[in-house]
């Protein structure tokens, strides 16, 4: 994924299913100077900075 289309996804009012090495995570925060993402693990609520090319969306 971009960084241009994950601050999309987190600025959007719909729920999209976004997942980081097939667990669904909750982008929080997008950061482009580093190109990385705060993201929240839906399983067990834990946080963790990850590169955003790492992040897929499903559909």
């Amino acid at each position: 994924m971009e960084a241009r289309r994950a601050e999309e996804i987190l600025q959007s009012p719909d729920t999209i299913e976004v997942q980081y090495q097939q667990s669904s995570v909750w982008i929080e925060e997008v950061d482009r100077g580093k190109d990385t993402a705060q993201v929240k693990l839906l399983v067990d609520g834990k946080r963790i900075e990850v590169p955003v090319a790492a992040l897929e969306e499903k559909s």
